[in-house]
């Protein structure tokens, strides 16, 4: 490029200055010299300036070019760095959480195990003491067999006797069985009979006492009387209610022999002739009973309530209750229903029988055998086996 502009710049340019001072000044030889050597200088010194114009330029461009490159690397660079930290700050959080639960996991682990282990060790320390608490508990009964000397296999009879005697006193109070309560202590003085011991005789006795004392309360069964309640309330629907008496039917009157009469017994004969001619039919409505029906269901709900009543307190022992409850059913059915029924007849008979029948019972509140029992029990048998003989 710049020799392409050198010839141009060879080419010598006239100014105005130099034209007219060229024109105005006298040609010599010497100065003509002059003139062309400074002509011939100015054109080199021009292009020089040009082409150190030119390659200021071209490395100014360079500059810039390298700068802007330099840049715009610089930027992708970055751009380039950023998403690559991002990138391994995510996977560094990822594997810093993954690495979290695996921990947490593996410290749930261990903590299971440890409870595990605690609860393995508990288990076991127990167990050894469950085994030093029965070796003592084994010791302690072989020392006392060896401390039985003397002593009788019978006197596990005892504590069986003192049982059947505890078990008849629940029967007597909890259940009211006295039958089966007299079987428990006969059982009882059996047991005492077997061991043929003259010390057990007046334990016997008062078991016999207490006997004695059961066979002596009211025997009716209160089981029974409140079945033969329940029997006579089912019946209480089919009672017949009392209804008014029903009109006289009024025949036609006769002809007397008496002569005082003629006039009546000429009335009489004029309506007998009347009535073969003339018939009169009175059609009545049906009898109505003396009660509604609403009053009739009331009537008979009263009685069942009653007897009711009267088999709770027959179960409850309680007579006076009883009684009175058995007269208010005799009552209504005395005022409401109709006794030449046979139905109403045989429930009242059944209601009389019921009301003299005694449920009172006088239960004793306790045995006399079984004090004595148990003290028998303690110097006999728990002073040697302890209180297991309790258990029995």
């Amino acid at each position: 490029m710049a020799d392409q502009q050198q010839p141009k710049q060879e080419q010598p340019k006239q100014l105005p200055g130099t034209a007219s001072a060229t024109k105005a000044a006298p040609t010599s030889p010497s100065s003509s010299a002059k003139t062309t050597d400074s002509t011939v200088a100015k054109p080199a010194k021009t292009g020089l300036l040009w082409l150190m114009t030119l390659v200021n330029l071209l490395l100014l461009a360079a500059f810039a070019y390298g700068g802007y490159w330099y840049f715009n690397q610089h930027s992708v660079t970055q751009n380039k760095l950023e998403a690559l930290r991002s990138e391994v700050d995510q996977e560094l959080n990822q594997k810093h959480a993954q690495m979290s639960s695996k921990t947490q996991a593996l410290e749930q682990q261990l903590n299971a195990q440890a409870a595990a282990t605690r609860d393995v060790v508990n288990g076991e320390t127990e167990q050894l003491a469950t085994i030093s608490q029965l070796e003592n508990q084994l010791q302690g009964a072989l020392a006392q067999i060896q401390e039985m000397d003397g002593r009788r296999p019978t006197d596990w009879l005892i504590a069986e006797a003192d049982y059947l005697v505890r078990m008849a006193g629940r029967k007597m109070w909890l259940e009211k069985d006295l039958r089966t309560a007299i079987m428990l202590l006969g059982n009882a003085d059996q047991r005492l009979k077997s061991l043929a011991d003259p010390s057990v005789l007046p334990v016997r006795a008062l078991i016999a006492q207490d006997i004695q004392a059961l066979q002596q309360v009211n025997p009716v069964a209160e089981v029974s009387v409140a079945l033969a309640l329940d029997g006579l309330i089912k019946q209480v629907d089919k009672l017949a209610i009392v209804t008014p008496k029903e009109a006289t039917v009024i025949g036609a009157d006769e002809v007397s022999d008496s002569a005082s009469d003629w006039q009546q017994n000429l009335l009489n004969v004029w309506r007998s002739l009347v009535d073969d001619f003339i018939r009169v039919e009175y059609r009545d409505e049906p009898i109505e009973p003396m009660m509604t029906a609403q009053q009739e269901w009331i009537s008979r709900e009263q009685i069942k309530l009653a007897l009711q009543q009267a088999q709770a307190a027959a179960l409850a022992s309680e007579q006076a209750l009883y009684t009175a409850s058995i007269e208010r059913a005799q009552t209504i059915i005395s005022d409401d229903y109709l006794q030449a029924n046979s139905d109403v007849s045989g429930f009242q008979s059944a209601l009389r029988e019921l009301h003299n029948t005694d449920i009172s019972k006088k239960i004793p509140t306790k045995l006399a055998s079984q004090p004595a029992l148990e003290s028998l029990l303690d110097s006999r048998v728990k002073r040697v086996f302890g209180e297991g003989a309790s258990a029995l």
